[in-house]
């Protein structure tokens, strides 16, 4: 019964809950709470199928004729017989394949991300200028000689700004300093991390099961984050023309941009009703229930019996 509830939480986690929270529009007044609620659902998705997996593959330890756990696989078949024994093992290798497959894919998504990184910082840094007189000095700020408006950042121990000449000549001194705070505010929280994290548990599970919503969502989170940080700074108004100059701005691969494909909903945004306390809180306590209550209601239950079969 355990595995099942563990199989049924992972399924719905996988599944309809991330469908009907990318679907939500109130994430956009709690963002940095809905980034925690997401966090909250890959991991509990993700620890309730390796529950699955291990309470089943524990039967593997059922007593034998002395009371006692079985310890060898000839008295496992012999208790269990052929067909549950073959199945239990199946799903435990499966429970380590699944749980290799994250390691590599976390490994592999840092390992490249940040190789990416380092290759393009590398170029910015031969053919961009340091500052320009325009603009405030900033740390780690590289100019480059293109004409369309773009602005985006390289995060990382070496961390860059970049912006184009095409954004010096579009946005006021204002503007220019809002698209400065935005990705600062990126640079600072680490909001890469959090996107390398999702990204890696996207790339672990097959292409039947997962699911773009988790990511595409996030994005947009970490986006209105590093919004927020800039009006705080310079105020919504010149924010919002910055990122409409800036909409066509795509990020080279391991960057973080300030234009994109949410640009629309982030500008009407900074137009609608502020963000909601109410909803935070909500999220939060949501996050903690997806986390905890699992493990109390479903985990207890059978690590108890392991226990008792163990000791007995």
């Amino acid at each position: 019964m355990s595995a099942l509830a563990f199989a049924a939480v992972a399924l719905v986690l996988i599944g309809p809950v991330p469908a009907l929270l990318a679907r939500s529009s109130w994430p956009l007044r709690a963002p940095r709470a809905a980034v925690v609620l997401w966090q909250s659902v890959a991991l509990a998705a993700v620890l309730s199928a390796f529950s699955a997996g291990i309470a089943i593959a524990s039967r593997l330890f059922v007593p034998g004729p002395d009371g006692r756990p079985t310890a060898t696989i000839t008295s496992e078949i012999a208790v269990l017989g052929w067909p549950l024994w073959v199945l239990y093992v199946v799903v435990f290798a499966l429970t380590l394949l699944i749980g290799a497959r994250l390691i590599v894919a976390v490994v592999g998504v840092a390992i490249a991300t940040r190789r990416r990184r380092a290759h393009h910082r590398m170029v910015v840094d031969l053919v961009g200028r340091c500052h320009d007189p325009s603009v405030r000095r900033s740390h780690g700020l590289r100019i480059l000689d293109v004409a369309q408006p773009l602005a985006y950042c390289l995060p990382g121990v070496r961390s860059r700004v970049v912006v184009s000449e095409g954004t010096l000549t579009a946005l006021s001194d204002a503007e220019m300093a809002a698209i400065l705070s935005h990705e600062h505010a990126h640079l600072r929280a680490r909001h890469d991390l959090v996107l390398e994290m999702f990204t890696a548990v996207h790339a672990a599970f097959p292409r039947f099961v997962r699911s773009a919503n988790a990511l595409d969502a996030v994005r947009l989170l970490i986006e209105l984050l590093a919004d927020d940080a800039a009006v705080r700074t310079s105020g919504p108004t010149p924010l919002a023309r910055a990122l409409v100059a800036c909409a066509s701005c795509r990020a080279p691969s391991g960057a973080l941009a300030a234009g994109g494909p949410h640009t629309v909903t982030r500008v009407r945004r900074l137009c609608g009703k502020p963000n909601s306390v109410p909803l935070a809180v909500a999220a939060y306590v949501t996050a903690a229930a997806l986390l905890v209550v699992p493990t109390v209601a479903l985990a207890v239950p059978w690590l108890t019996e392991l226990q008792r079969l163990i000791t007995g």
